[in-house]
């Protein structure tokens, strides 16, 4: 008995904590509003299986396992606990404890093109591990997402979370390159996948290391 005792104080001390350091992650995040192209972490206390990083889609949406698409943009990060939550709530026997953060946010996008647009079509070029390389035409508006799916699609080797567009200013010469991951995992800042390509945007698909 005083060894069952001992354990449930040691498991409410360490379900103690993890509460205290949701609450002030909750809190330093409060005011941040979500919006597409954020990585969210997930958690869920009573089962781990669940926990996951998920990417805000361009429509705002998230979706999770057993509760299906979740509106996450312009939200905060308590509302997509609650709706979390509720949506969970029929699959456990208590109510169970959700912990949301933002893990990464969106880079800002890239400048929209503002040049001439009564060409039909622009030029755009993307290179590496996709189906068919080379110079693309694609209609103003076209998206980076769009774009490789008219490329044909990444072949088994890309390396999904490393992605490159290279964007020139033509006034000064200076190229930036912003990082894209088709699946939505990775580490640091990634571009939206509803960034709209500029005329002589250079898309780069390299290829995964060895045991990425």
């Amino acid at each position: 008995m005083f060894a069952r005792s001992k354990f449930h104080r040691a498991a409410a001390a360490v379900f103690g904590v993890l509460l205290l350091i949701a609450g002030t992650a909750a809190t330093a995040q409060g005011d941040y509003r979500i919006r597409s192209g954020d990585t969210l972490q997930i958690e869920v206390i009573e089962d781990p299986s669940l926990n996951r990083s998920v990417l805000v889609l361009p429509d705002g949406s998230i979706s999770f396992p057993f509760v299906g698409s979740v509106r996450a943009g312009g939200l905060g990060v308590g509302d997509v606990r609650r709706s979390l939550t509720s949506g969970l709530a029929p699959n456990f026997a208590n109510q169970p404890t959700v912990v949301v953060s933002v893990a990464s946010v969106a880079e800002e996008t890239p400048p929209a093109y503002t040049g001439p647009v009564k060409a039909r079509t622009i030029d755009v070029y993307i290179t590496g591990e996709v189906a068919n390389a080379g110079r693309v035409e694609v209609k103003p508006g076209t998206t980076i997402l769009q774009f490789i799916a008219e490329a044909g699609g990444l072949t088994p080797f890309a390396a999904e979370t490393r992605i490159q567009l290279h964007r020139t200013d033509r006034m000064s010469g200076t190229t930036r390159v912003y990082l894209f991951s088709y699946s939505g995992k990775g580490n640091g800042t990634r571009i939206s996948p509803a960034t709209r390509l500029a005329p002589g945007d250079v898309v780069i698909v390299p290829s995964r290391r060895l045991f990425e």
